[in-house]
């Protein structure tokens, strides 16, 4: 029996917010000789929108075409990417404890935005240059109280930032000092629950 629908990601608050709507899915993961990495770097001077499009694009292609390889059932496959953007500037992953600290210093005391794109295809969309694909973004504001040196401390040490884009969880333990979000909860978490139930059901997949 095919699955309602793949997910190509290797987020497991993805695929617990899809669980919780109700979305029998199951996971397509990249080989081991796949750079999956590769595909999140950003474009020179490249924007935060046109950023989590593009990469949500590619990481789409790269699905379909190892559901293809693989000769699996057919099924929409989904796909996103989230990035916290500080004006034009783009805050993915810390590569290090350094790195989430001096992006949770950035975003001290200030509003930030976090963009998650999400897309949806079929096979089809490998064969026709039009229709098989769907996608869409969100865009919320998220601003945090001031941060003391310490408590990012504290926070990097609890190794949560690690993976994270932007260095938090909104989730997480970054929730405590969180003072105002604008938009998708859980789209700040990776997946907005609105969008996601859109492009999957112009993919044929009904969530209600």
């Amino acid at each position: 029996m095919s699955p309602g629908v793949y997910l190509a990601s290797q987020s497991p608050r993805r695929l617990q917010l899809l669980e919780q709507w109700g979305v029998r899915c199951e996971l397509l993961l990249a080989d081991d000789q796949e750079d999956a990495e590769s595909l999140e770097a950003a474009l020179p001077g490249e924007a935060p929108a046109a950023y989590v499009q593009r990469v949500t694009s590619l990481k789409l292609a790269a699905a379909l075409d190892r559901l293809r390889r693989r000769g699996l059932p057919p099924a929409p496959v989904l796909c996103a990417d989230t990035t916290v953007a500080l004006g034009r500037r783009i805050l993915g992953k810390p590569q290090n404890a350094a790195e989430a600290c001096a992006m949770l210093s950035d975003l001290s005391g200030r509003e930030h935005r976090v963009l998650t794109a999400i897309a949806v295809g079929t096979l089809a969309s490998l064969t026709t240059a039009t229709g098989g694909s769907w996608s869409a973004l969100s865009v919320s504001r998220v601003r945090f109280d001031a941060l003391t040196p310490a408590q990012i401390r504290r926070y990097v040490a609890s190794d949560e930032p690690m993976g994270k884009a932007g260095a938090y969880a909104i989730q997480g333990r970054a929730a405590l000092w969180t003072t105002q979000i604008h938009g998708s909860y859980s789209g700040i978490m990776g997946l907005p629950a609105r969008e996601t139930a859109q492009v999957l059901a112009a993919a044929g997949v009904v969530l209600i």
